[in-house]
């Protein structure tokens, strides 16, 4: 079966999708933010509108360019689209956001979101075709053989998640911004699953609602699972209203959340859907052991970990089911037929794996590195004078509390302060203030910001590929 759904003709492409993803995110709700925050309003979600007539979204990108602009915006995209499936309201009552209720749920916002989504899905996942390879002949016994041979305890060796938090200058900052990234799905738990509980298909429909049913606490509000990562969140100083944090939630986040969302909205993809099911529950065992033990060694008894607690039993049961009373079944009744969709639903995932811990690791580095980042931008700002590198330069004039939401660039850029100053977001906690004559190197692909904290700000973002050359 190929990846992405079958290329039809109702299908946008070039100038008309790019007018059409235009027109969707022109609604105010997705408009720039004026603060860093969302504040109790699960319907706004900034998706830089003003950039998006100038992105190219025919070309799929190969799994290095996975993490540039284009991929990120399509991916804030692709969860405003899912999400309007899905019924949210602020903790603090609907009173005084009717009116972004209403244009979040309207016929038009949902219709034109629908319109995009076959495109957008096929630029965010067509990268995977090239990742997995699934042909031959497989048979129940192969499929078994394979299961066995998974390694979901994940070993001795800590993660480039762990490392990354264990070993950052500020370890409590770097867990804080990787419980931020989980918000998008823990916080709607089981929200892409339940897509797959709807409609009749036998006994292992009724299995697969039995893990729904886990996830969701047996019907009791206190121990359904997003309650308890509300808990999680609020014992490190964190609030657990939903996209509160949406300017920090890095691509890989939400291509992860995003691609259950994918598999679950296009039923053709049921099958593979059944095998990132498996291999999620069977590896959550591992990971929540882990995230206990880290998130304990970083803030000590005041974090409240019965989510991850909760999991490590739970998801021993919830792998054996999801093999036994789910996969076997299908296969005995469907044909081993299905086995290599199964088989890609695991590989799949286990990609986008690799893809989010390369992502978040490289942020955290970056946020660390903001102090000497900062000192480089004299060398490198001498190297551009001397003609090291030819960079295209844009030169900007912002007023006080002009707020750049946050993207990143498909290359390393300069920023180089004129007059006035900025305060540079580079993560949730972390920032440098930059006055006239000063200014940092950005990395590519790194997630950041700015605010303008002086009446008037000149500064200038020079475009040089790789900061490297201008040392040479």
């Amino acid at each position: 079966m190929s990846h992405v759904p079958t290329h039809v003709p109702f299908e946008l492409s070039g100038a008309e999708l790019r007018d059409a993803v235009v027109q969707y995110a022109t609604a105010p709700i997705y408009h720039d933010n004026l603060d860093w925050l969302n504040h109790d309003n699960p319907y706004r979600r900034q998706l830089r509108p003003q950039v998006l007539p100038h992105l190219d979204y025919d070309k799929v990108p190969g799994r290095e360019n996975i993490l540039d602009y284009t991929s990120l915006a399509v991916q804030r995209l692709l969860t405003s689209i899912y999400e309007a499936d899905l019924v949210f309201f602020p903790k603090s009552g609907l009173e005084g956001k009717e009116e972004d209720f209403r244009a979040f749920y309207s016929p038009g916002n949902r219709a034109l979101g629908e319109r995009i989504r076959p495109a957008l899905e096929r630029y965010a996942f067509g990268f995977l075709d090239h990742e997995v390879e699934t042909s031959g002949k497989w048979t129940a016994e192969s499929l078994d053989a394979y299961l066995d041979s998974l390694d979901t305890s994940g070993g001795e060796e800590p993660s480039p998640t762990e490392k990354a938090i264990r070993n950052s200058s500020d370890p409590q900052r770097a867990a804080r911004m990787w419980l931020v990234q989980f918000a998008p799905d823990f916080l709607s738990e089981a929200s892409p699953m339940m897509r797959n509980v709807l409609g009749y298909y036998g006994p292992a429909q009724s299995e697969w609602f039995k893990v729904v049913i886990d996830e969701y606490g047996y019907g009791v509000h206190d121990t359904k699972h997003s309650t308890l990562f509300e808990r999680t969140l609020e014992s490190v100083g964190l609030e657990s209203d939903l996209h509160r944090y949406w300017q920090y939630y890095l691509n890989s986040s939400l291509l992860l959340n995003n691609y259950f969302h994918y598999l679950g909205k296009n039923h053709e993809l049921f099958f593979r859907y059944v095998g990132a099911l498996y291999y999620t529950e069977s590896s959550l065992v591992d990971f929540c052991r882990r995230a206990d033990r880290l998130l304990r060694d970083v803030f000590g008894d005041t974090v409240d970990t019965t989510y991850f607690t909760e999991h490590v039993h739970i998801d021993q049961h919830h792998g054996r089911m999801a093999r036994e009373k789910i996969i076997k079944p299908l296969v005995e009744v469907h044909g081993e037929g299905v086995i290599p969709e199964i088989v890609r639903g695991i590989e799949e995932y286990r990609a986008l794996l690799d893809v989010s811990d390369f992502d978040f690791s490289e942020q955290i580095a970056w946020m660390d590195a903001q102090p000497e980042l900062k000192k480089l931008h004299g060398p490198v700002f001498e190297g551009l004078k001397q003609g090291k590198v030819d960079a295209p330069v844009a030169h900007l004039v912002e007023p006080r509390g002009e707020l750049s939401n946050t993207h990143c660039h498909e290359g390393d850029e300069l920023c180089h302060i004129v007059s006035g100053t900025m305060r540079f977001e580079s993560g949730f906690g972390s920032s440098l203030t930059l006055q006239a004559g000063e200014g940092v190197v950005i990395k590519r692909n790194r997630l950041h910001g700015a605010n303008i904290e002086s009446d008037e700000c000149v500064y200038e973002i020079h475009s040089v590929g790789d900061y490297r050359k201008c040392l040479s």
